[in-house]
């Protein structure tokens, strides 16, 4: 289990996350949703331990890349690199990197391994970050945005890739994003972050009972 405790970030004089506390179990698949600036991608980046929080803890280890694959939102690859050449530099840093799932992901999302990275459109872009990330073995996947500016064809790829490629015995799936009609069918949980705080963690299944779960943020919001 990944818990978060009372996690709060301060940069300058701006407070971007409050008193934040959480939990995800092994097996989920979460959303972390609300609007922009509510402080979605400064959570995640505390989670991966790209930023440090100002207070608060959470009971992973210093080293996080043992137990947390990160996918940021910003494009990260060497230009150079032909996808291949990407795969191969991951597999040479991280020992929980899944070789034969990475080809097996590159297939599944039609690239073309020996295409290099600068001449990739940003649908086939996102399509490389989400391979080589889930393609570890770390109890928990985390991606910012991975559907954000994508066509539906391209959001529909990448959802199934998820499906099929995440092992929910072992890992966790936790994901930002604002394509909540894409994604509803596939969350077990969300989180909901307004103004840097977390008003809201509750089970997908129960909001359904009620009503859709974009109409529901919006009620609460």
């Amino acid at each position: 289990m990944l818990e978060v405790k009372h996690i709060s970030k301060k940069r300058m004089l701006r407070t971007m996350l409050k008193d934040c506390s959480f939990s995800i179990e092994t097996g989920k698949i979460v959303g972390i949703i609300g609007e922009n600036g509510s402080g979605k991608t400064t959570l995640l980046k505390i989670l991966a331990g790209v930023l440090h929080p100002s207070k608060g803890d959470i009971n992973l280890e210093k080293n996080r890349s043992h137990q947390i694959s990160y996918s940021p939102d910003q494009e990260y690859f060497y230009d150079y690199f032909k996808i291949e050449q990407l795969i191969d530099f991951y597999n040479s840093q991280f020992n929980d990197f899944d070789l034969e799932r990475a080809k097996a992901l590159i297939d599944f999302f039609e690239l073309d391994p020996k295409q290099k990275i600068t001449y990739l459109s940003k649908g086939q872009k996102t399509r490389v970050k989400i391979a080589v990330t889930i393609a570890r073995n770390t109890p928990f996947l985390v991606l910012d945005e991975p559907l954000a500016g994508l066509d539906p064809l391209v959001k529909e790829k990448i959802i199934n890739g998820l499906i099929r490629f995440v092992d929910l015995d072992k890992q966790s799936l936790i994901i930002t994003t604002h394509e909540l009609l894409e994604v509803e069918a596939i969350l077990d949980e969300v989180i909901v972050l307004k103004d840097g705080q977390v008003i809201e963690q509750k089970e997908v299944e129960d909001i359904r009972k009620i009503n859709s779960l974009q109409n529901w943020l919006k009620e609460i919001y």
